[in-house]
């Protein structure tokens, strides 16, 4: 296999696509939850849970991408970005968490 720039840069424009693509959503302030209506809860938690899903998506994707082993690097960047969705899931993770308690508190039909 030849090594020529042409086959590094698709590789190098999935791995950085991938990984710009999971921080493209904004999170809202802890300190607005309490400002929140029931109804506004209920969208927060399923915002939240559609980004978890797609950072998990977007994970799964960069995980199981395919590095050349003549691409030297590929294999750390492609871990260093796997780790990062994974940080990224466990605080999405929280947030839900922070949510749904405000939610159980504030709304007592919620379940």
């Amino acid at each position: 296999m030849k090594f020529t720039p042409t086959a590094i840069l698709p590789t190098i424009a999935v791995l950085l696509f991938a990984a710009g693509c999971s921080s493209t959503t904004a999170s809202i302030s802890p300190a607005n939850y309490d400002k929140m209506n029931c109804p506004e809860l209920n969208n927060a938690v399923g915002d939240t849970a559609t980004d978890i899903s797609r950072t998990a998506i977007a994970r799964g994707k960069v995980a199981n991408t395919s590095v050349p082993t003549w691409l030297l690097g590929g294999e750390r960047v492609k871990t260093a970005i796997a780790n990062r969705e994974t940080a990224r899931i466990e605080r999405l993770q929280q947030q839900e968490q922070v949510i749904v308690a405000t939610r159980n508190q504030r709304c007592p039909s919620s379940p």
